[in-house]
């Protein structure tokens, strides 16, 4: 039920998992993106490249009880996609996030990103798929004789994602990065934190971010 490995994502196309035909989130993603169903994603809801992919885990998932901390189990034990998780995190679901969060950047390692709803989740899926289409851009064209002459003067991935965010640029992102090592280490940082670093304002803006 794994095999995602047969399916090859075309060059700026999302593959959604056939579950979500017809959805909202698929609905809203009509359009903006150029998107495909397919369904033998098995345990996948979306593919966005051919080595990341989103597990969505919804307010119902998460009310309905642990069904979905095995799904993640298995594809974590199973898959070599990189593997971005988003919850939908609503003031019903609310009081399991923590125990999402655990499980999933603790224990899993993955990356978790909370949405408030499948709107909010379908902006998310867009930006990432921009993101994944910039880096196969440069994995495409990476002549490594050209990379070693622009190396000095190209900014590592991390810092232009931290400078995307509202009210960072460069010098905010630099000494976020240096204090808290990855955008993994930044997505899990509390405000108070954040707060020590760039201040208050700009604290909750990453925070939402």
């Amino acid at each position: 039920a794994l095999t995602v490995g047969s399916i090859v994502v075309p060059y700026g196309h999302v593959i959604g998992n056939e579950k979500w035909r017809g959805s909202e989130i698929a609905q809203r993603l009509q359009g903006k993106v150029r998107l495909a169903f397919e369904d033998g994603l098995g345990l996948v809801d979306f593919l966005l490249s051919n080595r990341t992919c989103i597990l969505l885990i919804s307010e119902a998932d998460l009310v309905a009880g642990d069904e979905f901390k095995r799904r993640l189990v298995k594809f974590r034990n199973a898959s070599s996609l990189r593997g971005i998780v988003i919850v939908e995190k609503t003031l019903i679901s609310d009081q399991y996030y923590l125990g999402v969060q655990k499980l999933v950047v603790l224990e899993l390692g993955m990356v978790l990103l909370p949405v408030a709803n499948q709107g909010e989740a379908s902006q998310l899926i867009v930006q990432l798929v921009s993101f994944c289409v910039r880096e196969q851009g440069r994995e495409r064209g990476a002549n490594p004789f050209v990379r070693r002459q622009r190396a000095g003067l190209a900014e590592p991935a991390a810092l232009r994602s931290v400078q995307h965010i509202p009210g960072v640029g460069k010098a905010k992102a630099l000494l976020l990065l240096r204090r808290f090592g990855s955008i993994h280490g930044l997505c899990n940082t509390p405000v108070s934190e954040l707060e020590q670093v760039v201040g208050q304002t700009a604290a909750q803006q990453i925070y939402t971010f």
